[in-house]
């Protein structure tokens, strides 16, 4: 997929950045069709596979003053012994280019567009659905990845940890870190995860996205009971709480005297995780992991029935 988003960050951050892209293999080769990285001077992200492959790449997009294609035959160019060949874009881009991207679909590749292309565009955007990445006639396309969906994680203790630490890595997760204190953070926090320290968190909700999934657990009930006071005053798409069911059973009371109806109170989840799997920060955390994925895989394949 490709990722607009991503790249659009990488110019703002980097100036001058180069997207190299698997467009084509030919028999065996480390990575499939559009796997993708970027370069940029003293820096790169993304993987395409083979580390001889990788550095020659990294190494000449640095010095690319100008879209290239090129073709590896990753055994006799490369010392590799997947034996196979890759054919490889590389493309310039800056900060203006990359937002001029669509936001859907990105096709390029010599005019005219060839026909096939255009049949492979039509169709992918009548039905709504995401084409694989392919390379057609001279034309590289590839689905634009959706924006990542935003998860606020509020709390730093053991859990939120945790919860960091599993949830970071899985794409299309957009991580927020909400605590009372910047002290209360670990000294090193994932790069991809936006740490915010407030001394009254709850003012914060209105500023989360409206479909945004919240998990509530931080050290104080009365700091729990204001967050989500706050966001059953709010749009969200999911909240979970963690807690025992004596502090569920106190917290709907609680809530009920705040004014919120028992539908209201019930788009809580309270515990969070799975109880099977057991109460240690990382067990909690794998358990949340798979709830939210299973969410978010089963939206996906409604929307794919309706479309």
């Amino acid at each position: 997929m490709f990722d607009r988003d991503a790249l659009i960050a990488a110019c703002s951050a980097h100036g001058r950045v180069v997207r190299v892209v698997i467009a084509a293999v030919h028999g065996s080769a480390p990575r499939e069709v559009g796997a993708a990285m970027m370069v940029w001077r003293g820096g790169q992200s993304g993987t395409i596979g083979g580390g001889a492959l990788e550095f020659e790449l990294a190494q000449a997009a640095r010095r690319l003053n100008r879209d290239s294609r090129t073709r590896h035959a990753l055994g006799p160019d490369l010392g590799q012994c997947c034996g196979g060949a890759v054919e490889v874009i590389s493309e310039v881009y800056d900060l203006n280019r990359a937002r001029a991207l669509p936001v859907d679909l990105v096709a390029r590749g010599p005019e005219p567009m060839p026909l096939p292309v255009k049949r492979v565009l039509r169709d992918a955007r009548n039905q709504g659905q995401v084409p694989d990445a392919r390379y057609l006639d001279g034309w590289m396309i590839e689905g634009v990845r959706a924006p990542d969906h935003p998860l606020w994680i509020w709390g730093a203790g053991h859990v939120g940890r945790a919860l960091v630490d599993v949830l970071h890595p899985v794409p299309g997760i957009a991580i927020t870190w909400v605590d009372t204190a910047a002290d209360r953070f670990p000294e090193s926090v994932p790069e991809t995860v936006r740490v915010v320290s407030a001394s009254q968190p709850a003012r914060l909700v209105h500023h989360a996205p409206q479909d945004g999934d919240h998990l509530v657990l931080t050290y104080s009930h009365d700091l729990d009971l204001a967050l989500c006071h706050a966001l059953l005053q709010y749009r969200f798409g999911s909240v979970g709480l963690i807690g025992s069911a004596t502090k569920w059973a106190r917290f709907r009371k609680r809530l009920t005297m705040l004014g919120h109806n028992g539908d209201q109170i019930a788009r809580i989840t309270c515990p969070i995780g799975d109880p099977a799997l057991g109460k240690q920060p990382h067990m909690i955390a794998i358990g949340v992991a798979h709830r939210l994925l299973m969410t978010r895989r089963q939206a996906q394949v409604r929307a794919e029935v309706h479309a």
